[in-house]
């Protein structure tokens, strides 16, 4: 299927994004600067389009990454997604993100000879963001907050070798059984690229009027202890 996509993913402290055609990737920009999402995805894409020779308008679809993760990015993610759908008149999908990064760690080769794969991604403290897939990439269990301890995915290190990817991999790999292969990572647009034309095929669009980020949990605002006068 001929095809052209824009695709965004700012769930975590990556901004990236990618321009992708005929499922193929063409163009790619990724920065890991501290809180500058907001400053950095709109002007990728313009690069990226510019150093195509293409027109937003002339691209198929925008796919963005819903989340889970920071409010802050995947509110940069899904503002900039948006403002491209109605300035282009272009429809919406979306992808999940621990979905992207069990993608990921497939075309990278890391889940070959696994029976089970975790993408994890960092909620703070010893909590992560989680869910179990099969080495084939179908998705075993809901997406949930977990508290980790010693016995978290115990059921799946029993059965074989476990990957645990994603940027709580580190942190998970402290706490969880030994034996499994933690790769520390963040997920990257260009990842997206398959289940993104699944979306397209499917043509499960978003309306963008009123899609909104997968946040799992609400956000809490803290109150600053700095005192200025």
């Amino acid at each position: 299927m001929s095809s052209r996509l824009i695709l965004i993913e700012t769930s975590t402290a990556l901004c990236s994004c990618a321009l992708a055609e005929n499922g193929k990737i063409v163009a790619e920009r990724k920065s890991d600067a501290p809180r500058a999402h907001a400053s950095l995805t709109a002007p990728f894409i313009k690069e990226m389009l510019e150093e195509c020779a293409w027109k937003a308008s002339e691209c198929d679809a925008v796919c963005v990454g819903m989340g889970p993760g920071s409010y802050t990015g995947l509110r940069v993610g899904a503002s900039t997604a948006k403002g491209l759908c109605f300035g282009a008149d272009l429809p919406l999908l979306a992808v999940g993100t621990l979905e992207t990064l069990f993608w990921q760690g497939f075309s990278a080769g890391q889940t070959a000879g696994c029976t089970a794969v975790i993408p994890v991604i960092d909620a703070r403290r010893m909590e992560v963001y989680c869910c179990v897939y099969s080495p084939e990439g179908k998705q075993l269990t809901e997406v949930s907050a977990v508290v980790l301890n010693a016995e978290s995915f115990a059921e799946e290190f029993a059965k074989g070798k476990v990957l645990v990817i994603g940027d709580a991999a580190e942190k998970s790999k402290k706490i969880l059984p030994s034996g499994g292969t933690f790769v520390q990572t963040w997920p990257e647009a260009k990842a997206m690229l398959r289940p993104a034309m699944r979306e397209l095929e499917h043509k499960n669009f978003r309306n963008p009027a009123y899609f909104e980020p997968f946040y799992l949990k609400e956000f809490i605002a803290t109150v600053s202890k700095k005192r200025f006068f």
